[in-house]
């Protein structure tokens, strides 16, 4: 098969994938529980490099359109304004970052290294890291700007409680879940994406 072709089968299928994560949720307060964000990593350190956060940013595209694909089934551009689309641009940076940390796949990570491990490792959590970033600034602004902040706290520490301190243990579960998950696809999506490939760790 074209190894284009290939390459935008891949995109479209994690997008996809991503996208079936935001109807997955658990309601907590403003910011609800979801899948996409670990997704939108897996996606990019199984694929690889900046290429790797084209899932992320297909997906980012068909909700600004309006596609239900968002958390919950929301879609459109008030979903990006709104107090959680810091969130959703930290998909798509820290799935950029993840990517260039986790690098290329290779069939020889079949065989794997302490190297290889580390690596994803660290891609998974600069990724989940960086999607906070982003997400933090605007729940702030949102926060302060609606009057949600209690008198006796700053903007930063109720987003802190609120939209931050909440989610780390489920992010950790997720992570413990999806970095043996990806070190065993990379090998795979190698196999047909860079079939040449004779690197070794």
């Amino acid at each position: 098969m074209n190894k284009n072709l290939l390459k935008t089968t891949f995109i479209a299928l994690f997008a996809a994938i991503i996208c079936i994560g935001g109807f997955m949720k658990i309601p907590v307060g403003v910011v609800p529980i979801v899948l996409q964000n670990m997704l939108c990593i897996l996606s990019a350190v199984v694929l690889g490099g900046l290429y790797g956060s084209a899932p992320t940013f297909l997906f980012i595209i068909a909700g600004a359109l309006g596609l239900p694909v968002f958390a919950g089934g929301s879609g459109g551009l008030a979903s990006l304004f709104g107090p959680t689309g810091g969130f959703i641009i930290g998909y798509l940076l820290g799935a950029a970052a993840a990517g260039l940390i986790a690098g290329k796949p290779s069939v020889s990570e079949k065989k794997l290294s302490k190297r290889t491990v580390i690596r994803v490792c660290a891609a998974f959590v600069a990724g989940a890291v960086i999607i906070y970033i982003p997400g933090i600034i605007r729940f702030a602004m949102w926060a302060s700007g609606a009057g949600k902040v209690p008198e006796d706290k700053t903007a930063f520490a109720y987003t802190m409680g609120a939209a931050v301190l909440p989610f780390l243990p489920g992010d950790v579960i997720k992570m413990l879940i999806m970095i043996p998950l990806s070190l065993k696809l990379r090998p795979v999506v190698a196999q047909y994406l860079n079939s040449t490939d004779k690197n070794t760790d």
